[in-house]
């Protein structure tokens, strides 16, 4: 059985004790993959398809296990740094960014180079040009450590402080109040990330906004419907990958938002069956680098426990494309 059901509309809790209410699954749309993860993907499969094996790739091109797994299998090595790939040879840049260091890295070694960054990130790389030839003091808010993090940071790192969270901003000093702008890494929670620029202007009355929201669509979509959804489930699961900050963040936000439980896994193979004590509503979502396929597999073991109701709920429809970089887009079918 499937019927979709809107955003905060007919979403009732079921009583997890009532041995007599039907089983069912919510399933969150939009889900999986985002328009920035699918256009890195395929600029690897395609590098493939016309370079051959092997090709490098510097970090993981997205951060799935499943994915990285796959690729590898196809014959992609993946690097941390770039002096770990011959000289001369191919490179592809994650749909996290890069500082421009890694770029000059790349050239001192004459590496032939396809920059799979997501065009979202480079939009918030340009940003962060922008602010630092202004003399600003750009306060990136976002998780230290985290290579889409490291990649803005290191487009103006004199300019650049990290505010890893709410309880950073006590530590955080400026040169000029009037001249303050927040960024941010595009994957965090939203509400989180709100709490944090609340706090940045209680301290600096003047922090400007950026000139468009940093945190993508796709990460914001995904946390909407998790919304809608937490409060009728008794069990969220949330598909992805423990390095994935956006599919962390599901999770957090499924019980922020009144979820009974939520779990984070791989595959189906990692589901605990004990997990579903007394449980009558599981919620089903997926991080925004995350394959069908492995939500698939989720609601065929959840099935087999008695969970075959499945029921969308859609908060949003995604239609965004983006093209190729150049090197390849005369080779998308």
């Amino acid at each position: 059985m499937s019927s979709a059901i809107p955003l905060n509309v007919g979403i009732v809790r079921s009583a997890g004790v009532d041995a007599d209410a039907p089983k069912r699954v919510l399933l969150a749309e939009p889900r999986g993959y985002c328009a920035g993860v699918d256009r890195a993907v395929v600029t690897v499969e395609k590098a493939l398809e016309k370079h051959g094996a092997p090709i490098y790739v510097r970090k993981e091109i997205v951060h799935n296990r499943h994915v990285v797994e796959t690729l590898r299998d196809r014959g992609v090595i993946f690097v941390d740094e770039t002096d770990e790939v011959p000289e001369g040879a191919l490179v592809v840049f994650s749909a996290h960014g890069v500082s421009p260091a890694v770029h000059e890295s790349a050239a001192e070694r004459n590496l032939h180079t396809i920059d799979a960054t997501c065009p979202l990130v480079t939009k918030v790389h340009q940003e962060a040009k922008r602010f630092a030839r202004d003399d600003f003091d750009i306060l990136l808010i976002g998780h230290e450590g985290h290579e889409e993090v490291e990649g803005t940071a290191g487009e103006a790192p004199d300019h650049v402080q990290l505010v890893d969270g709410p309880d950073a901003v006590d530590a955080i000093t400026v040169r000029d109040e009037n001249k303050v702008i927040w960024l941010s890494q595009t994957t965090l929670s939203v509400d989180e990330t709100m709490e944090t620029v609340h706090r940045l202007r209680a301290k600096f009355p003047n922090l400007q906004d950026p000139p468009s929201d940093d945190i993508c669509y796709a990460t914001s979509n995904r946390q909407t419907a998790v919304k809608a959804m937490a409060p009728a489930c008794d069990l969220v699961i949330v598909v992805g990958s423990r390095n994935s900050s956006n599919s962390v963040r599901l999770v957090e936000v499924a019980l922020t938002a009144g979820a009974g439980a939520a779990h984070l896994v791989d595959y189906a193979r990692e589901v605990d069956p004990a997990w579903f004590e007394g449980v009558r509503t599981i919620g089903l979502t997926s991080g925004a680098s995350v394959p069908e396929i492995l939500v698939e597999g989720v609601l065929e073991m959840l099935a087999q426990h008695g969970f075959g109701e499945v029921q969308p709920v859609t908060t949003a429809n995604e239609t965004l494309v983006f093209s190729l970089p150049r090197e390849l887009r005369t080779a998308r079918s």
